[in-house]
Order: C-alpha cells, then structure tokens, then sequence
C-alpha cells in the first residue's frame, strides 16, 4: 500500500461533496496533490449495498495514496461498513467524517454531531481502526459543535489510534462563513504526536505556506480554495507564487477530458459548474457562461476554453 511521507510538507484534496469526483482527483492528483479522500460516503448506505455508494469508491490510478471517508454515527455499523471497505483494493486508508454541518448528516448523528459525544466519537475511530486492514485510520473534525473544544477533540482522536487528523479551523456553529481560527488548530497540533493537517479557508499558495508555518502542522488540505482554482497543488509542490495562463488553461482542458471519460455525453453538462468557477473574475466571464450553458457538444466546448482561456 503507499505510503504518506510526513517528514515534507503534505498537501491533500478534502472531500467535496459533488466536487472532488474521480475526474477532479485525477487532475489535482496529476498536477500535484500528494493525497486524495473520496468523497463523503454514508456507511449506512455502503451496508445497504447501494450502487451509487460503490461506485463513489471508484479511484483513478494515479490515486496513491487513497483514502475513503466515512459518515457513521455508531460502532456496530462502522465495524460492517469497514469490513466491506477491507475487501476492496487500492484503499489505502479509512478516515471518519466528524466535520460535516449539513443538517441532513447531523440529524442522523454523524458528522459534525460526533462533536457533541467525544466518547462515542472515539469507539467509533477504535473500531475502525481494529477492523481495517488498511495502512491508515484517521478523523476530520472541526473545532467543536458551538464551542471551540480542539485539543479535547484532538486528543481524543489521537488516543483511539488514529494515525492522523485533519482540523477544520471553524466550529459546526460557525458553518463556512465564520473566520477560520489558525490559533486554535496550532493548539491542538501542540498537544497531540500525530500528524495534524490544517483546513479551512486556504485559497492560495502563500496563505497555504503561512498556514503551515504558523500551525506547525505537517499537512495543509485545501477543499473549496481548490475549486476553480485547482492549480493551486501545482504551485504548493513546485513552490511556485505565480504561474503562467497556459498551464491553467492545460489544466482546464484535462479536468474536460477527465469529465468525459467517466461520466460520458452528460460529463460536459455537468463540467459546467466547474467552468462557472474557472472563469470567475475573467472579463466577459457573464458572456462566456451563457455561451457554454448552451453547449453540448466536446468539440465545441474545447474550441470555446481555448479561445476563453
């Protein structure tokens, strides 16, 4: 199984819900990124035998290492979820959602609401990490439900024996828009050994590396800064501020082809909501969205990126 190398600076994709796809992780993975999650997958879901749930599990080759995460809310179905994920190859880890404020999640007692009963949040993280056979157990969590909590949370993770964290620097309370608490994260970084990656509201290469050194984290995992910007593992692997149209535009084309190649015909319908993000802040960006909603056809949509970009 591969291997994640905390002795450098470790750069990952979070999973986004109907973001970070198969086609998405390739580009990010090709161009850069040392590590990739799938996106958000409910155990229960993955034990009711669901055909959508599997086929989220798809990884592209270039995916080592990969990590599935899941949403779980007890032990007894994280232990026959984790069973079935130990049977599937080229898994390489299996972290648990403690993060997700979607109200539909923490109704059901999993995500961010974990947060909320730190004791059954670490019988879920042993269980899983006495079932797995994979190389990696590990959690991503947020500060706390509505109060700030992050070295309780964080030790409670580091003694269930996960072999990592990823801290999102904002509570559930605190949704996406609250400021996102760097301070908090290095305080909980302080009082565990393993390995912590820092998250929330890293946009670009030069926030990414004051993150990381004020943290003193290990990692840094950028999720809605790497949309519509997905470039930004390229310059974090290449230590590169600035880089050039071209390779942008390179990068653009390749996450079309990706598209197309899993999803087929409907693969450019739904890479629309891509280019709506690529092209933000370009001049006639207004003009160019209206022209690709209309688009169905692969040919036309490259001849426009090319022309756009």
């Amino acid at each position: 199984m591969a291997k994640i190398d905390f002795s450098k600076r470790v750069v990952a994709l979070a999973p986004l819900a109907g973001f970070s796809d198969l086609p998405f992780r390739s580009v990010v993975k090709k161009f850069g990124v040392d590590l990739t999650f799938s996106e958000m997958i409910s155990a229960n879901a993955l034990v009711r035998d669901s055909k959508k749930t599997f086929d989220m599990l798809k990884k592209s080759p270039l995916e080592e290492p990969y990590i599935v995460q899941i949403a779980v809310s007890d032990p007894q179905t994280a232990k026959r979820a984790v069973e079935i994920l130990n049977d599937i190859e080229g898994i390489d880890g299996i972290d648990l959602n403690c993060g997700c404020p979607v109200p539909k999640v923490v109704s059901q007692n999993s995500g961010s609401s974990l947060l909320l009963d730190l004791p059954n949040l670490g019988n879920i993280l042993e269980t899983i990490k006495k079932t797995s056979n994979k190389t990696y157990t590990s959690a991503k969590v947020r500060l706390g439900f509505n109060e700030k909590i992050p070295k309780l949370i964080a030790k409670t993770v580091e003694n269930a024996g996960a072999d990592f964290i990823s801290m999102h620097g904002r509570t559930r309370a605190g949704g996406y828009k609250a400021e996102v608490d760097y301070q908090a994260i290095k305080e909980a970084k302080e009082v565990i050994r393993i390995p912590l990656f820092a998250n929330g509201d890293i946009k670009n290469y030069q926030q990414a590396v004051d993150v990381q050194k004020f943290v003193g984290c290990e990692g840094i995992m950028i999720g809605r800064g790497a949309i519509g910007n997905p470039w930004i593992f390229y310059q974090l692997k290449n230590s590169l501020g600035i880089i050039d149209d071209q390779l942008k535009k390179e990068i653009i084309l390749e996450h079309l082809n990706q598209m197309v190649n899993f999803y087929g015909d409907s693969g450019i319908k739904i890479f629309r909501k891509h280019l709506h993000r690529y092209s933000k802040g370009r001049a006639n960006a207004s003009e160019f969205r209206d022209k690709i909603n209309r688009i169905d056809n692969l040919e036309k949509m490259r001849d426009e990126l090319e022309i756009f970009f």
